[in-house]
């Protein structure tokens, strides 16, 4: 999945209400997180986390969230992500 220029700025205006629905703590990135992070992208497709430790980390945590949730980063702004994964037909 690779979304246009375009696509991601609709993305991020529709994003931009949204609050955080997961917060990456002192203990960074676990498979908990990346499963709730996996059930929160099937059931909104677009959604924020937010880093309120590990922030010198966060473009490493962004890359290894998208990864293993074979999401796509739509916006880095400060401490939050804003991350799109397209519903999959099940």
């Amino acid at each position: 999945m690779t979304l246009t220029s375009q696509q991601k700025q609709e993305l991020k205006k529709q994003a931009h209400h949204l609050k955080p629905m997961i917060q990456i703590g002192k203990n960074g990135v676990n498979p908990q997180q990346i499963e709730q992070i996996k059930i929160a992208l099937q059931n909104h497709q677009l959604i924020k986390i937010k880093f309120n430790n590990k922030k010198t980390q966060k473009e490493q945590l962004t890359q290894k969230i998208t990864s293993q949730t074979e999401s796509e980063l739509i916006n880095l702004i400060g401490n939050t992500i804003i991350i799109y994964k397209e519903k999959s037909e099940k």
